[in-house]
């Protein structure tokens, strides 16, 4: 089977930081794969990548066998309006009313004109637990639960085959964060989604991955089920998902 996402060799440096070095990285279709690993590890860089919003220094990112770096723009925009994307803060449009956001995509692209987005907003706003009541508001006057909520449907109003989410527990308590969790995980299933998720909360990366990887040092160190990563037997891994201050993983101090 081929891989939905395929990463060889991706390599990305700013000045003399070597942030990716060689990541290589399959997501099969259907799965829900979550990247763990520090602060500084390539994270969110190598989430970008494979957006296509940084450009790679080498490598290739292959969807559904398609190198999209040698695409022309055209043809990897048209790739990229595939993939929906929650944003660690939700990254909600302070000056539109809730459903101008969740349809902000639909309206730019021109699948629904702008008179119909207040109605089509109301059947989003419904799968990830919120009343229409909601659509007029403005997202200062919405919980941190509620906009994560709004920004889950906002990125899956396009119906995506693949989804990202960039560290989607941030910033909520534990029963919010398991609420969050479990629309990820009902929402990729509903839609037959791909999904990559990065994230510190191991509580999360279990709940929402089939399977998991960790980059330390800009390399993919370990993959493998989600289910195995408390448990993986890599000392990195194992220090990381613990929360272990000794180990092989030493935090590097700016000077």
């Amino acid at each position: 089977m081929i891989p939905k996402i395929r990463v060889r060799g991706l390599r990305k440096t700013f000045g003399d930081k070597v942030v990716l070095d060689g990541v290589d990285l399959d997501v099969m279709p259907q799965t829900s794969m979550v990247i763990i690993g520090g602060s500084g590890s390539g994270k969110s860089v190598l989430l970008k990548c494979i957006l296509g919003i940084i450009e790679p220094d080498a490598g290739t990112v292959e969807i559904d066998g398609t190198d999209i770096t040698r695409l022309p723009a055209p043809e990897r925009t048209a790739i990229r309006s595939r993939i929906g994307m929650l944003f660690q803060n939700g990254a909600l449009f302070d000056s539109l009313p809730v459903w101008e956001n969740v349809t902000f995509g639909l309206i730019a692209l021109k699948k629904i004109r702008r008179s119909e987005g207040r109605d089509h907003a109301v059947d989003f706003l419904s799968q990830v637990g919120l009343a229409d009541t909601v659509r007029d508001l403005s997202p200062a006057e919405l919980s941190g639960g509620m906009q994560k909520r709004v920004a889950l449907a906002r990125a899956i109003a396009a119906h995506p085959d693949i989804l990202f989410f960039d560290e989607p527990t941030t910033g909520l308590d534990p029963i919010m964060g398991a609420i969050i969790d479990g629309l990820i995980v009902e929402c990729v299933k509903e839609l037959g989604s791909t999904a990559v998720a990065i994230t510190h909360d191991m509580a999360s990366a279990r709940r929402i991955g089939d399977a998991a990887a960790m980059i330390h040092k800009g390399r993919i160190i370990w993959s493998g089920p989600a289910a195995q990563l408390m448990e993986s037997g890599n000392p990195e891994v194992d220090q990381f998902t613990h929360g272990r201050r000794e180990g092989p993983i030493q935090m590097e101090l700016r000077r």
